[in-house]
């Protein structure tokens, strides 16, 4: 870029901003000196929040073995909220109302769990198959490392941790670890049905509490509607994608097609990360079968597929249910995943939108955090005039300089 030019710009920033000065004065009026003057004490509320919020973090870490199985079973209550009051609304019953929602949320359980279990029982089997060729992948690797500088002793420490029988009693171990997971469907199944029969009364207990406390009833509101639309739609396009990565893969004939389907679902949960975590296994085993050809074509494949779902279709058919900002949410998925394991990763966005419901939502004062952590409707819309006027800035100059060869000095 010239001088000039960047002469230019700068002078149309200059002028944008000489214009705007004014209004930005004006907007702080002495008669919002009340609003916006700072409470007392405020660095002292903002370190006991800290604290608190410190307390908190610990306190759902200390407890997420109940606290992860439980907040999944509210996310699933709200999901499926709509089929009772459909069913109400028809004249059915409440009990019958409350016992369908109950088996349609056991059978996508019970569906998704079967599918779970036999995907990690083809792994196992599919696992020692590739050993041989997992085992030389790695020693061609560490000869690589080697290449870069790293030293014998960490090759070998790398060469020897690398057994992938370790990985067959890894998840061998976890299809036999029934305790701990009886333990979580039990509760998860325990919740539900208690949920299910307190959710009967949530709409008059709305209305009951819309004349005292209608903020908190609307930010509620919103919280369920956000995260039923945010998770349905991600649940149906991650569905499609790990179908449509299943066929893929399956064509192109990489070992345990189905098995990277379902991991490819379930990371669809997971923003921003979910994608890289998903095509790990498939490139391996792409790479084993096929060499590097097939390792492009896996990109390829994955990399058409995960941008049209997940960066075309999904956020215009969520919209602003979510409204974080990038940043904010991939903080939330390794900030969930500290907190109560790998599901956090998975239940972040909803956990994130209930904490912003309760701290800005229902708050009138906290209104203004909105458009900081990602509600930018209205940031776009003054950033695109913004631009219009530097654009329109810019216009005049260009006209001015060709009519009389100086640049305007006029600011309108």
């Amino acid at each position: 870029m010239s001088a000039s030019s960047d002469a230019e710009a700068l002078g149309d920033i200059m002028w944008w901003t000489r214009k705007k000065t004014p209004k930005v004065v004006e907007s702080y009026a002495p008669e919002r000196e009340a609003e916006l003057a700072e409470p007392p004490h405020r660095n002292a509320f903002l370190m006991v929040a800290l604290g608190g919020a410190a307390v908190a973090a610990f306190g759902i870490a200390g407890m997420q073995s109940i606290f992860a199985p439980v907040f999944f079973a509210l996310v699933l209550t709200i999901c499926v909220h709509p089929l009772r009051t459909t069913l109400e609304q028809r004249g059915v019953p409440r009990g019958i109302a409350t016992g369908s929602v109950i088996t349609a949320v056991v059978v996508l359980l019970g569906g998704f769990g079967w599918a779970f279990f036999l995907a990690l029982g083809q792994f196992a089997a599919l696992l020692p198959q590739y050993g041989p060729q997992l085992t030389a992948f790695a020693t061609s690797l560490a000869a690589s490392l080697s290449t870069l500088g790293f030293g014998p002793e960490q090759i070998n420490d790398f060469i020897s941790g690398f057994d992938p029988t370790r990985l067959v009693s890894f998840f061998t171990d976890i299809l036999g670890s029934v305790a701990g997971l009886t333990t979580s469907v039990v509760i998860v199944l325990t919740m539900l049905i208690l949920m299910a029969m307190d959710a009967a009364f949530i709409p008059t207990l709305f209305k009951q509490l819309g004349t005292s406390k209608p903020l908190v009833v609307k930010s509620m509101n919103t919280y369920a509607s956000g995260v039923r639309r945010y998770m349905v739609v991600t649940t149906v396009l991650g569905a499609a994608q790990g179908l449509v990565n299943w066929a893929a893969l399956a064509i192109l004939g990489i070992p345990g097609a189905a098995l990277w389907g379902m991991l490819s679902f379930l990371c669809s949960f997971i923003p921003n990360i979910g994608y890289f975590i998903a095509i790990i296994p498939p490139l391996i085993f792409g790479l084993l079968t096929g060499g590097w050809p097939m390792v492009i074509a896996v990109v390829i494949v994955y990399g058409v597929i995960n941008g049209i779902i997940q960066s075309v279709i999904q956020p215009r058919v969520v919209g602003g249910a979510v409204s974080l900002s990038q940043s904010i949410t991939f903080f939330s998925v390794l900030f969930w995943a500290l907190l109560i394991g790998p599901i956090g990763a998975i239940l972040a966005i909803p956990l994130s939108l209930l904490v912003r419901a309760m701290l800005i939502d229902s708050n009138p004062a906290a209104w203004w955090w909105r458009p900081v952590i990602g509600d930018l409707d209205e940031t776009k819309q003054l950033m695109k005039e913004e631009d219009s006027e530097i654009k329109a800035a810019r216009v005049r100059r260009k006209a001015d300089k060709r009519l009389n060869g100086t640049p305007s000095t006029s600011a309108g």
